[in-house]
């Protein structure tokens, strides 16, 4: 019989409210959910083919190991004291540096995290590599230094804003934020609103744009100097806000009233007329601005990201309605790991510091194959596919092969998995109790706890629960009192709180093993080690989150979260938990002076390197690569690598490389045509397609695709283009959306 059950979309931070039908165990029918608070019934095409993400034929069922070139099936037993006995083995012979934890959690399941990094700082390693650090740390970086925290990130109030400024991204694809495609048709259509688009590409978001801006790939950071600089030199910027607000002003000042934009701007192959235009609006209205990968993921990513900071700063942007704000939160302030701190590790072959407690991806083969007596040994994978997830896939397969120990835990048999010497099945998205992080929540805060939707059909175990298993056999799990068991088992949660408080107390060595405590008790008695972990993040409310839920309708005190645990079992469409202040958002700042610091000293000689005529020597195209590509492009035919069975692309041109008209003819392609392209790290062959939306010398290529489902391959894998050592110098992110190529025909 029939089913209908309320859930969430997992394929991205969205996390959009989604209505399944279940019949025999499977979904055979989505639909968005009205009743969901945050998306009110949005919904993209990636979230109602998740069927297709639940049932395929290359799902994980059972514990493998590898034997040879094939994997057997294992017990979990003896596939858990196995991995313990070798990471022991691993650990005790090459210290904490031999082991990395890659993953461990994605946006739309996060509470796994904590049990990953609860056994990864157990064996003494901070080595956490990170989806996040291939896109977002360079921003962090410049969070960290510039509001104080590197957990402080600014979204736009595109709400409330009469003029919206998008920079290399394509919300009308990626849905970057919540209900995208009405927010963004609405201002569209509304004459008192401006809807602005830099972008290489004439984007779908950029063809609805009232300005589109066709920026020359790679100079963003001239581009966004130039508006400051005109900003500042026509008198348009917010002094009053700056003087209130900024500390540092006058110490940069000069690198953009010295600077010369029209210079620049014939660089990026823009009008100066137009986008002093631009500047002005900007500077005068009620504006915001987002950007995305198309900047985080180029040339000078970090500094783009610092001199971001620097245009909504000196135009009074930051933390005001309509502008960018802070939003809000359930954790409150998370990982901060300062360079500068002596605790903070960096990695042993390439020098680059974990940042909000992540390290880069791009650098992980050299730190396997570097020959370092504390080169990295031992990798346990957890929700991520490294092999196609990440720049230089070529260098991955060398460096994976030369582990000692590579496990990885998923859903799916991954080309990572396949790589693996152990392989454990996770529970999916709709298999299991979990939480994830919508983007951007502001003024209101939404939470939902995901309930199961389906029945595992094999002998999956939720991702936390075998990371607690193996902290067992690792000794990372304390000895628990009776006391404690009993107090989760009399179904009495006030209870249980009041006894884990008390053992805490008791001993307080064990804080960093709490994840542990609460799966082996309440975890047991809720029949989840994901819901456990949910209950106790809810109990650990930070101040701000306290208050938030207070403003929201929710009751202060010791109750309030199981109160907001409570409220969300009934709820599975989940609520809102807060409401922000919105008259105070800067109170968030977490500098010391309570002001955005915007003198960073580590910056300065990258700012003065930043030089019109130097910037167009380094563009010039080279003979061997004529073309420049952006190896990345949202669709709504591709969802990063979660998306596995290609049938739900049927008759569709899923993986396409753009390329102009003008370019392809004068090479004799066609429209349709297989071609090759090759980069400094590799080739992969692609099909044409003709677009006049991308410009000339500029192609474009989707991520996601090269995946391997039933030992048969679909599309080409643009991660095999990227070559890991062209990064960010400081934060080490890869330069995907400026690869030098040059494409032949097949």
């Amino acid at each position: 019989m029939a089913e209908k059950k309320k859930t969430r979309c997992v394929l991205c931070g969205n996390l959009c409210g989604l209505e399944v039908q279940v019949e025999n165990n499977r979904i055979v029918k989505v639909r968005a959910d009205k009743e969901h608070p945050r998306s009110q019934g949005y919904v993209c095409r990636k979230a109602t083919a998740v069927a297709h993400y639940q049932h395929h034929a290359d799902r994980l069922l059972y514990p493998m190991k590898k034997v040879g070139d094939a994997f057997e099936r294992i017990p979990w037993d003896q596939a858990l004291d196995e991995i313990a006995e070798k990471l022991k083995a691993i650990v005790d012979a090459h210290g904490p540096r031999s082991l990395a934890l890659m993953g461990g959690a994605t946006l739309a399941s996060t509470v796994q995290s904590a049990f990953g990094l609860a056994v990864l700082h157990g064996l003494g390693s901070q080595y956490w590599y990170s989806a996040i650090a291939q896109e977002l740390t360079g921003r962090y970086w410049v969070d960290g230094r510039t509001f104080g925290h590197q957990s402080l990130h600014l979204f736009p109030d595109e709400e409330n804003t009469d003029m919206l400024l998008i920079v290399g991204k394509n919300p009308m694809m990626s849905h970057h934020f919540q209900q995208a495609r009405t927010v963004l048709k609405k201002m569209a259509s509304d004459p008192e609103r401006l809807l602005v688009v830099v972008d290489p590409r004439r984007t779908e978001t950029a063809k609805i744009a009232d300005i589109h801006l066709a920026i020359r790939p790679g100079t963003d950071a001239l581009f966004y100097c130039a508006m400051i600089s005109i900003i500042l030199n026509e008198g348009w910027h917010n002094q009053d806000y700056i003087d209130r607000h900024v500390s540092g002003f006058e110490g940069i000042r000069s690198w953009f009233t010295d600077f010369d934009a029209k210079a620049a701007l014939a660089v990026c192959e823009l009008d100066f007329e137009q986008v002093r235009e631009v500047s002005r609006l900007f500077a005068t209205r009620r504006s915001s601005h987002d950007s995305d990968l198309g900047v985080l993921m180029n040339r000078h990513s970090t500094l783009v990201s610092y001199l971001e900071t620097v245009l909504r700063a000196v135009c009074g942007r930051i933390g005001v309605p309509g502008g960018c704000v802070l939003p809000g939160t359930v954790f409150g302030l998370d990982v901060h790991s300062d360079e500068r701190d002596p605790k903070t590790w960096r990695t042993v072959a390439t020098d680059f510091p974990g940042i909000n407690g992540l390290y880069p991806p791009n650098v992980m083969p050299e730190e396997i194959l570097s020959g370092h007596p504390e080169r990295l040994r031992a990798v346990i994978v957890s929700a991520s596919n490294p092999l196609r997830s990440f720049a230089d896939t070529t260098a991955y397969e060398k460096a994976f092969a030369a582990l000692d120990l590579l496990v990885t835990i998923d859903i799916a048999m991954t080309e990572t998995a396949a790589a693996s010497h152990y392989v454990l099945p996770d529970l999916s998205g709709f298999e299991s109790w979990n939480v994830g992080l919508p983007l951007g929540c502001y003024p209101k805060v939404h939470f939902q706890i995901n309930q199961p939707c389906v029945r595992p059909e094999g002998e999956q175990l939720e991702a936390a629960e075998v990371l607690t298993r193996l902290a067992d056999r690792l000794g990372l799990v304390p000895d628990l009192p009776d006391s404690l068991y009993e107090a989760a088992d009399s179904g009495d949660r006030l209870r249980f709180g009041l006894a884990l408080m008390e053992f805490t107390r008791s001993n307080p060595d064990v804080s960093h093993r709490i994840p542990f405590v609460l799966a082996k008790t309440l975890g047991k008695s809720l029949g989840s080690v994901n819901l456990a972990g949910v209950w106790g993040i809810l109990q650990t409310l930070s101040p701000e989150a306290q208050a938030n839920a207070e403003r929201a309708g929710f009751s202060p005190g010791p109750l309030l979260g199981e109160e907001i645990f409570k409220s969300c079992l009934e709820h599975p469409e989940g609520l809102w938990i807060g409401k922000v202040d919105t008259d105070n958002n800067l109170g968030g700042l977490a500098t010391e002076d309570g002001r955005i610091n915007l003198d960073i000293p580590e910056l300065r000689a990258w700012m003065e390197e930043l030089d019109p005529r130097k910037e167009a020597a380094a563009l010039k195209p080279a003979a061997l690569f004529p073309f420049v590509m952006s190896a990345g492009n949202h669709t709504d035919t591709n969802a990063n690598t979660a998306m596995r069975d290609p049938v739900w692309n049927k008759g569709k041109r899923a993986c396409t490389l753009y390329m102009n008209p003008s370019d392809a003819e004068a090479r004799g392609f066609r429209d349709g045509q297989m071609v090759r392209v090759r980069t400094e790290a590799g080739e992969e062959s692609i099909e044409i397609e003709m677009t006049e939306a991308t410009r000339p010398g500029y192609l474009v290529a989707p991520q996601g695709f090269g995946l391997i489902h039933q030992g048969k391959t679909f599309g080409a894998n643009v991660n095999r283009l990227a070559k890991n050592t062209y990064r960010d110098r400081l934060a080490a992110t890869p330069y995907h959306r400026y690869i030098p190529c040059r494409v032949e025909a097949q």
